[in-house]
């Protein structure tokens, strides 16, 4: 099976060394050559990646031989350049040529630069998400999702979500038990849920430059189990109430009680990864108050609930894994 990755320049060197690591695993397991990884580029001369990591791509983009099965665009680091019209047209035609097509991180604006989000679902890095959006508004683009699979094309978050996505590429051609070997070898879960929130409400709502917002999201995070209304957040802040929600809404992007339903969620994440507390008590220290409102709350927002979250990402504080049933 022929899988071509498009490298642009400054690409992101954990990227593409994760997508290839994934299909290498998948090979040694089958005990033959099942993927044929080809790194293409604009030329065939040396890339050096934004880390400084140096890559020889296999052939200049317009050499590569017959069809291939999937074509994969690794993300550079920050927005790429638009590509020449030449690559535009390679793009568009072997993308139309192969049985699946994709993008790992900002590896999604080539994919808009070629028209190749018109009507689909993409996500890319939560940081680019509004850019993206913005640049290809015939796309529908899910900022937090660590990959989205839309028809023919499959598209993730930046970074360790290549990964992902390339286990998501590996159970769907070889099965389950193939793609757990490879999520063994490589020490890492299978597999995040394709709509797992790729960040915690912490990256998301960057802390704020104003000094009042910043001490109540510091409030938020430390005592999540308080009273955390607008009309108590509002008195942190010294403002009216109405005021403090229209400040706080265009200054962090959500409004308060979004934030604070967003950040009892990460309590409670890091409470089931790091602890052997009860749900319940979970529940409480991070502000629920019940099990029954932070499964609801877990199901709307993360997509699984707190049980399963659990099994998935629960670790033993020593960096071992909890319970070896799923990635041992």
């Amino acid at each position: 099976m022929r899988i071509v990755i498009f490298v642009p320049p400054d690409v992101h060197s954990l990227e593409l060394a994760g997508l290839m690591d994934v299909f290498a695993e998948a090979n040694a397991r089958t005990g033959r050559m099942f993927y044929e990884v080809a790194i293409v580029a604009e030329d065939d001369r040396m890339i050096r990646c934004a880390s400084g990591l140096r890559v020889l791509p296999d052939c200049a983009f317009d050499a590569y031989p017959g069809d291939p099965d999937t074509v994969l665009v690794a993300g550079s680091v920050g927005v790429p350049k638009r590509p020449g019209g030449q690559i535009i047209d390679w793009l568009v035609d072997i993308a139309g040529r192969a049985r699946r097509y994709g993008s790992v991180c900002t590896g999604a604006f080539v994919l808009g630069e070629a028209g190749l989000l018109k009507g689909r679902r993409v996500t890319t890095h939560w940081q680019y998400a509004t850019l993206l959006a913005e640049r290809f508004p015939e796309g529908q683009v899910e900022g937090d999702r660590v990959f989205v699979r839309d028809g023919a094309m499959i598209t993730s978050a930046g970074s360790s979500a290549a990964i992902d996505l390339g286990l998501s590429l590996v159970e769907e051609d070889l099965g389950r038990d193939v793609a757990l070997y490879v999520a063994r070898r490589l020490v890492v879960f299978l597999k995040r849920p394709g709509d797992q929130s790729q960040f915690s409400v912490q990256l998301a709502a960057q802390a704020s430059d104003r000094s009042r917002l910043h001490s109540v999201q510091q409030f938020v995070l430390n005592h999540p189990a308080a009273d955390l209304s607008v009309t108590a957040l509002a008195r942190i802040a010294a403002m009216s109430p109405r005021n403090f929600t229209r400040v706080f809404s265009q200054e962090i992007g959500i409004s308060p009680s979004e934030y604070v339903d967003l950040t009892r969620i990460d309590v409670a994440r890091f409470l089931l990864e790091g602890s052997r507390l009860p749900i319940e008590s979970i529940a409480v220290r991070s502000g629920f108050g019940s099990a029954r409102a932070m499964r609801r709350a877990f199901v709307a927002h993360v997509g699984v609930t707190p049980s399963d979250y659990r099994d998935r990402f629960r670790t033993s504080g020593t960096g071992a894994r909890s319970s070896l049933s799923e990635n041992g």
